[in-house]
């Protein structure tokens, strides 16, 4: 049987599968479902797993498994994985990937960009495309980024160093070519600023977690995704 080859979410009848994350300690967050929109909405948990020497924080504002059984508790969040039920595969080498959506954004310098993770020789990889982003505008518009294998094009996400054991760099078309976990829509790179003196490297530590942070220097807004359409080559 052929692989699927465009793959088609409206949010007419729920997430179908996409979600968001307020935390490795406080788990799934569900996204707002109104008028076949899929909301996210800030305040966004920082992702501290990428911190330096990796390529930084980031905001995971949707999140789609893209393989495997959901466990119960992802059920209850994001409902059906209507990739996965669909069929659809995990080769994003040159898929173009095409949104409608809107919002509005106080960036502070950060960007909204397409994330592909894939677990390869033991280590989860994730690439970042940062050289093709998304704006965000107050009336609706559609929007395109092609997956091409170009290095030149993403940034590898990488690791902080207490998380080398799960966390790491794979060639950029190993991951493409086989987006095994998980494709997200983040806000990056993000300024992280401690609300006073620190006793030790921030990096090693976790904003937010074991250090407050002014918020005034993250992102706030909402983002209302309307549809996303996935064709692969």
């Amino acid at each position: 049987m052929a692989t699927p080859r465009i793959y088609r979410e409206t949010f007419d009848n729920g997430p179908g599968g996409w979600f968001g994350f307020a935390g490795n300690h406080l788990g799934l967050k569900p996204l707002e479902i109104d008028r076949s929109c899929a909301i996210s909405r800030s305040p966004w948990w920082i992702d501290y797993n990428h911190a330096p020497p990796g390529a930084g924080y980031l905001h995971l504002l949707y999140m789609l498994h893209t393989r495997g059984a959901p466990g119960e508790q992802l059920r209850e969040v994001a409902g059906v994985n209507r990739f996965i039920t669909g069929g659809f595969g995990t080769r994003f080498t040159d898929a173009t990937i095409r949104l409608r959506l809107k919002g509005e954004l106080d960036l502070q310098g950060a960007r909204l960009c397409f994330l592909a993770q894939g677990v390869h020789e033991g280590l989860c990889s994730g690439w970042l495309l940062t050289g093709q982003t998304f704006e965000v505008t107050p009336e609706f518009s559609e929007q395109t980024v092609v997956c091409r294998p170009d290095p030149a094009q993403w940034t590898c996400l990488g690791t902080r160093t207490d998380r080398a054991d799960y966390y790491g760099t794979r060639p950029l078309e190993k991951v493409l070519g086989d987006a095994n976990v998980d494709i997200l829509l983040v806000l990056f790179p993000l300024t992280i600023a401690p609300m006073g003196p620190l006793a030790g490297d921030p990096h090693q530590l976790r904003p937010e977690r074991d250090y407050p942070v002014w918020r005034r220097r993250l992102p706030e807004g909402y983002v209302c995704l309307d549809e996303i359409s996935i064709e692969f080559p």
